[in-house]
């Protein structure tokens, strides 16, 4: 019955009523004896006791609603709106354009990332953007004299030595420092965000982008399991075909480190200018948590181990949707927007 009246409801509020033939029309379809809602009417007599009151109240709301209608259309067509007393239609005014909205290219490549990550056991965990210096540097086991602590790499909101100021978080590890102190292992999470970095804007770089980093941590998680997950990830993210190679690298939160390239999209590994001819891309890095990492969120390194790694969800974006401004991500136009409604 409910479904019938909201059906009915929909049929009234679409009946386009512009002449007095139409408004005819409307009547008798609606208002008379033996129109449709005269016939909701007559169904009540199958319906419960108890329901009764209740759809007999939204069949006097939808009588009402047609009574209004019939009305306003009436008064609207008896009223003159011009000297020959017909109701003037322009048709020379040209036709209403449709606009459909579309998802934002970067927020496309993050939903496929989080339901990768999801089909493994991940899960999302999120934190605030304005952070505190130590979760974003000291428990991360950045040195005192790093110089991703300078400002010209962070926007700091206050900067008083020996204090904990605040900043704009430079990555999401902080929200997997938050998770650690919150949680007990095992923790398997993934932290999509928003980050800022205090950087000269140009066609590679920008003063925001996102981030996609992950984290577990339980007993004997080792290296394989790491490049495991990577491979599973970009297999599904970038085709069966991809290739992937490991290199050494350094950061100050995993040891041992590395940063993982794939295969250029464009070349297929031959060289191009994408690639600066090396037919690698980088996509990520990653590594082993960094036992002082684990102890300052009170977790024991010697019983628990686990790997992190991290990605820039805007690089990707680039690479699959083959954009080579990263301004243009963040610039708002409708022009380029609209290309990514399908």
């Amino acid at each position: 019955m409910k479904n019938s009246i909201e059906s009915l409801q929909r049929e009234i509020d679409r009946f386009i009523i512009e002449s007095t033939e139409q408004l005819e029309a409307f009547r008798l379809q609606f208002m008379v004896r033996k129109g449709s809602i005269a016939e909701l009417f007559n169904q009540l007599k199958n319906v419960s006791p108890t329901e009764r009151p209740v759809f007999g109240q939204l069949l006097n709301q939808l009588k009402l609603s047609a009574e209004k209608k019939y009305d306003r259309e009436k008064k609207q067509l008896d009223t003159p709106s011009s000297s020959t007393g017909k109701k003037h239609l322009d048709l020379t005014l040209p036709g209403r354009q449709e606009y459909s909205g579309s998802e934002h290219p970067v927020q496309k490549v993050l939903g496929d990332m989080k339901q990768i990550f999801r089909s493994m056991g991940f899960t999302i965990a999120t934190g605030p953007e304005l952070e505190r210096d130590s979760y974003n540097f000291d428990m991360l086991n950045f040195p005192a004299n790093h110089p991703a602590r300078d400002m010209q790499d962070t926007f700091f909101i206050t900067r008083n030595d020996g204090e904990d100021n605040l900043l704009l978080r430079t990555h999401t590890s902080p929200v997997q420092i938050r998770v650690m102190l919150d949680e007990k292992p095992p923790i398997r999470v993934i932290c999509p965000g928003k980050v800022y970095r205090n950087e000269a804007i140009s066609a590679r770089s920008y003063c925001v982008f996102h981030q996609l980093e992950g984290l577990y941590i339980d007993k004997h998680v080792s290296f394989s399991d790491l490049k495991a997950t990577i491979y599973s990830f970009a297999k599904q993210m970038f085709g069966s075909t991809v290739q992937l190679r490991f290199r050494p690298s350094f950061f100050p939160f995993t040891e041992p480190s590395a940063e993982v390239d794939v295969t250029c999209y464009l070349c297929g590994g031959k060289g191009c200018r994408v690639c600066k001819k090396s037919g690698w891309l980088e996509i990520l890095g990653c590594g082993m948590v960094h036992p002082n990492v684990l102890r300052n969120c009170s977790i024991d390194p010697d019983e628990y181990s686990g790997f992190a790694f991290g990605m820039g969800v805007d690089r990707t974006a680039l690479l699959r949707y083959k954009i080579d401004d990263i301004r243009l991500l963040f610039e708002n136009d409708v022009r380029m927007l609209e290309q990514f409604s399908q």
